[in-house]
């Protein structure tokens, strides 16, 4: 991992992180939109990576407000998982998905395609996630029960210590 001098890279929990992020939205959507239920799929085990926790806190609070953004009902799920050395963490929504227009350019500065957004979130996330060590995708999914919408996953390194 190449370390910027201008990250604490200290050891955190991931899902301590997690939970309290979406705490936090839940608060603040909940006042004015009770149609979309934000739900946190904790696993059994302990996630620890070496990140920093502010940046890796701006990447989380973008995605699931970009998710809360583009869902007008429905459910946004955020798992956490390990999956080959590294820490997975998906948000997945039911919302209007990714415009195609856009898709290619996504994480490209001024990307976005609204005018409520700059179009720098995703740009901004892609640059913390890779300063981790990690990797940012995007995809369209559609379930069986004929749900469609968008899912960003993000990895870090899991932490080399041992808990």
């Amino acid at each position: 991992m190449s370390v910027d001098p201008n990250y604490d890279y200290s050891l955190r929990v991931l899902s301590d992180t997690v939970l309290t992020i979406i705490e936090d939205c839940r608060n603040e959507f909940e006042k004015t939109n009770n149609d979309i239920e934000i739900v946190h799929e904790l696993q059994d085990l302990i996630i620890e990576v070496e990140a920093d926790k502010n940046r890796l806190t701006q990447v989380i609070t973008n995605l699931l407000s970009n998710a809360i953004k583009f869902t007008k009902k429905g459910t946004i799920r955020v798992t956490e998982e390990v999956k080959d050395g590294k820490a997975l963490v998906s948000i997945k929504d039911t919302g209007q998905g990714i415009d195609p227009e856009i898709s290619s350019r996504l994480f490209s500065k001024f990307a976005a395609k609204s005018e409520a957004g700059t179009g720098l979130g995703l740009f901004i996330s892609k640059s913390i996630v890779e300063a981790h060590g990690g990797k940012i995708s995007a995809e369209n999914h559609s379930s069986s029960d004929g749900t469609k919408g968008a899912v960003f996953t993000f990895s870090v390194p899991l932490s080399e210590e041992e808990p």
